[in-house]
């Protein structure tokens, strides 16, 4: 097993630390996150040209997307990744799920947090960089949005795992194409299913930290029930006019529960037992892999789900345990973490 490191360089002043209680008070991203505020749509578009023919205008006058559209928002990733991480080559199967970058760039940043206050402090507080950090992404799906975010924000390599032959291949293909994720990504399949660790984590490996978005849904029908509370939403929000231009505009239209506006499979969106069930198998499984990983995280979406987490934490006798409350516009959502090992801090 490689060593621990427990200190880094100074990292440049755009990595600089700040207290994540500063952008919860905000309500904003994480102060280093890049995606704050509108879209530059003209930006954007000159990053893919293609974002153009989403383009709507909004009763204000701003240039957004029908964010109801599969499509649009699909495109606008595509564009988001061309310009703020230099991915000019990236696409999924048609149903996959389309993740909203800002949010899953504030996990990868609140992270970053995390090691420079734990495992990794420096004298000026700035979170680590380059390929000594190896983090380990649980169900990375077919668009391996953590990997590019976590390798072009910090430098780190990952490891991105799936229990998808699909997604797999997306993934693996999506860091063949762009040779700044190459060298800095390896994606593995995840034969087994019934394991999250296992067939992953190698006898010689170590992980700083490990990332997951769980399924959160316990079936499809949960699932559509919450896509269309989103929908509702979105249209609820939106002007007349705009409303009007959308319906004009969108390549494809129909009930909110029958077009999931950010796609995603069965083993992406839902799993037997839902959220709870999935954390609580990870939980128990990490006890085995203690020696292996500095910090295990997982984002958790339903709020109720903490504290039973928490109390099986406990149980297990991690030797660390935190939350780490995100804010993302109206949503609020939290990161769970837990480490078993602190005899090097």
């Amino acid at each position: 097993m490689t060593s621990k490191p427990m200190t880094r360089n100074p990292a440049n002043s755009k990595h600089r630390n700040r207290s994540p209680a500063t952008a919860k008070k905000l309500g904003q991203l994480h102060p280093r996150n890049p995606h704050q505020g509108r879209y530059d749509f003209a930006v954007l578009t000159r990053a893919l040209p293609e974002l153009a023919d989403h383009t709507i205008t909004n009763p204000k006058g701003e240039s957004t997307i029908n964010f109801s559209d599969h499509q649009a928002v699909r495109v606008l990733n595509k564009a988001l990744l061309a310009n703020y991480y230099g991915v000019k080559f990236w696409d999924i199967p048609e149903g996959y799920l389309c993740p909203p970058i800002p949010g899953r760039a504030d996990y990868i940043h609140y992270i970053a947090d995390l090691l420079a206050q734990t495992t990794h402090v420096n004298a000026d507080n700035t979170p680590p960089t380059g390929k000594e950090i190896h983090a380990l992404d649980i169900g990375t799906g077919a668009s391996a949005i953590y990997p590019i975010v976590g390798s072009q924000s910090y430098g780190w390599r990952f490891t991105a795992s799936d229990i998808d032959p699909i997604s797999v291949n997306t993934a693996a293909l999506i860091c063949e194409a762009n040779p700044k994720l190459k060298s800095a990504v390896k994606v593995k399949l995840q034969p087994e299913p019934k394991f999250i660790f296992k067939n992953i984590i190698g006898r010689q490996d170590y992980f700083d930290v490990v990332v997951c978005n769980p399924p959160f849904h316990a079936s499809l029908e949960e699932a559509m029930e919450a896509n269309s509370r989103k929908q509702h939403n979105l249209q609820r929000h939106r002007g007349k006019n705009e409303s009007e231009q959308i319906s004009r505009r969108s390549t494809k239209s129909g009930n909110a529960a029958q077009n999931l506006n950010f796609g995603g499979q069965h083993k992406e969106l839902w799993s037997e037992g839902g959220e709870i069930a999935f954390l609580t198998k990870m939980a128990k499984e990490s006890q085995s892999f203690a020696e292996h990983v500095g910090w295990f995280t997982t984002l958790v979406s339903k709020s109720e789900n903490v504290k039973p987490l928490q109390i099986l934490l406990k149980q297990l006798n991690v030797a660390q345990m935190r939350i780490i409350e995100m804010s993302q516009g109206q949503k609020s959502t939290r990161v769970l973490a837990w480490r078993f090992d602190t005899d090097e801090e």
